[in-house]
């Protein structure tokens, strides 16, 4: 069977789409190219099945929609993969109905947390043939070419068309053992798309992984990834250490990211960094990944410091313990500030993410949070931050609660980019744009600049900070009303 796992580009004048791996969509406009993980192991596991398959980023190739449009016609699918999200879901349908118009015989499926969420909305809205709904959808793909073949019956999970009626095989699971899954086939999925314009890799090529889906504590109320993952699996540290190995052999990947929702912490952690440094691997490339404030301790830090890992990505989202408890924060992450201090003494350069926007915050508590920042970066506490607009995705409890609540401005989709406040507070549009503005210059602070001139030590320091310094000016216009 011919199977095309396809991203059709969606011209915009906000700049370039950020679909993939992406918990919270947004414009950007610096291009930033994220693996596709999920789709790279549908790919691969379609592969491994015995099936023809057709990688096809057009965001990533930079193609036009004519350009996506012959090489979709060219290839001739019998069923094309897309992955959907809330802001562009709209711009997808208009891409299916198109590419239906064009003959073929491609059963269309989407896939992704907006589908999931609201899957028989897609299907009245456009020809799409099936829906694939969880997050197992590289799984899901294997068993609906299966069943296209007549090889079993449709899993649990689907949406599909039944003559003039929606019909589903009924609620997604996620008991798939992940372990079962190939290596990703970095050749088919174009892996190099993806190696050097990521602002999470100071060395390149680089490139990700994903060992677990998606996040162990998985309740944060605002995370557009609950709504596909309920329940936390991963695998094992041998398989993760040896699919590095993997990518340092074969492909001489210098940085790898895992972007798991959060990393395995506890003995899996121990087991893992153990191996790395066992099998000389700190040795020849560097780690990042995603972890929660408050869970590791200073052994752990330092443990991780040795097997080489680098950046850490953490979660602040607000400096408001109100806050943090509404939108169903792990508590721990309350020790934020002295989750980034462990991990400077040992080393390690931490990253954070925060939001402004919620509807029950005042523009006092909001501040707080970019106090908290300035006041992070000038104590040399973390090196980096992202800074976005709270977005309510649909399924998630946060859309719940607006709902019921009446915090909704539109449920017009396209308007859900991060571009505008959609919920209702008590400060302007303005404001709250001006303020995430705020975090992202909130680094500029006379000690903070100068101990990063003090750590120059080559030209390639003096290259990514160039780069990071390019992408802080791209986050400024992506949150400016110009």
């Amino acid at each position: 069977m011919k199977i095309m796992i396809g991203y059709p580009p969606i011209p915009s004048p906000k700049g370039v789409p950020l679909l993939s791996q992406n918990r919270q969509f947004q414009w950007f406009n610096k291009p930033t190219y994220v693996y596709p993980m999920v789709p790279a192991y549908a790919a691969s596991l379609a592969a491994r099945e015995g099936h023809e398959v057709r990688w096809a980023d057009g965001i990533a190739e930079n193609w036009t929609p004519a350009r996506f449009e012959q090489e979709y016609q060219t290839f001739d699918p019998e069923v094309l993969l897309i992955e959907c999200k809330t802001p562009i879901v709209k711009r997808y349908w208009e891409t299916v109905r198109r590419l239906k118009s064009l003959g073929g015989r491609a059963r269309i499926v989407l896939c992704g947390d907006h589908v999931t969420a609201l899957p028989e909305e897609s299907l009245a809205a456009c020809p799409a043939d099936y829906i694939l709904t969880g997050g197992n959808y590289d799984f899901r793909l294997r068993d609906l070419a299966r069943h296209l073949e007549g090889r079993g019956a449709l899993p649990p999970g689907i949406w599909l068309r039944d003559g003039d009626r929606t019909a589903s095989t009924g609620p997604f699971t996620l008991d798939d053992d992940l372990n079962d899954l190939p290596f990703i086939d970095r050749d088919l999925t174009k892996w190099k798309l993806y190696a050097v314009e990521n602002g999470n890799f100071r060395f390149t090529p680089g490139t990700y992984t994903m060992v677990g889906r998606d996040c162990w504590w998985g309740k944060c109320a605002f995370c557009s990834w609950t709504t596909l993952y309920n329940k936390w699996r991963c695998q094992t540290p041998e398989r993760l250490v040896d699919e590095i190995g993997m990518l340092i052999d074969r492909y001489g990947v210098k940085e790898v990211f895992d972007d798991s929702g959060c990393f395995p912490a506890g003995h899996w952690l121990r087991r893992f960094c153990e191996l790395i440094v066992e099998r000389g691997y700190h040795k020849k490339v560097v780690l990042g990944c995603n972890m929660i404030p408050g869970v590791l301790s200073q052994e752990h830090y330092d443990l991780m410091a040795r097997a080489n890992f680098r950046f850490l990505l953490f979660g602040l989202e607000s400096a408001s313990p109100d806050t943090l408890a509404r939108i169903r924060k792990c508590s721990k992450a309350n020790d934020i500030e002295n989750s980034m201090r462990m991990a400077k003494k040992a080393g390690l350069q931490p990253h954070v993410t925060c939001m402004v926007g919620y509807p029950w915050e005042t523009e006092a508590q909001a501040r707080a949070t970019v106090n908290m920042t300035r006041s992070l970066f000038d104590k040399g506490s973390i090196d980096t931050l992202q800074a976005t607009v709270v977005i309510p995705y649909p399924g998630t409890p946060l859309f719940k609660e607006c709902r019921e609540k009446g915090w909704l401005k539109t449920e017009d989709w396209d308007r859900y980019d991060m571009r505008e406040p959609i919920m209702k507070t008590e400060m302007p549009d303005d404001t709250i744009l001006s303020l995430t503005r705020e975090i992202y210059r909130s680094f500029l602070t006379p000690r903070f600049v100068w101990r990063k001139i003090r750590s120059i030590r080559s030209f390639a320091d003096v290259q990514f900070f160039w780069r990071a310094g390019l992408r802080v000016i791209g986050h400024l216009l992506d949150f400016s009303r110009k």
